[in-house]
């Protein structure tokens, strides 16, 4: 179940990294909300509900990547601990509902 549950985190890291690399494509830096608009660098997106706005802002892709490799490295400082382990059960507890969760790791997450 442990290497099952690593090898599906990495997956979910490895999708959201690229993602994020994605929509950063021209590496212009941090998203900022102004009232209902989200500046997406050079775009300005418009009629957000302002709360709407700073969530969105706040996953910026350069943020979105540093907890990624955070994430990275909590899964390789227990890579030789005993297994399951609590922290990896709950870096994977957020992707509970994705359908390549896997079922032995459902039942100890929650």
């Amino acid at each position: 179940m442990t290497e099952e549950l690593v090898k599906f985190l990495k997956a979910r890291l490895d999708e959201e990294a690229d993602l994020a690399r994605r929509c950063d494509g021209d590496g212009c830096g941090g998203w900022s909300a102004h009232g209902d608009t989200v500046d997406f660098c050079q775009v300005d997106l418009p009629c957000f509900h302002p709360t709407i706005a700073q969530h969105v802002a706040l996953h910026d892709p350069a943020r979105v990547l540093r907890e990624i490799e955070a994430k990275r490295r909590i899964l390789a400082r227990h890579a030789h601990s005993p297994w399951p382990h609590h922290d990896v059960q709950d870096l994977a507890f957020p992707y509970i509902d994705h359908p390549d969760f896997p079922a032995q790791a459902e039942n100890s997450a929650a």
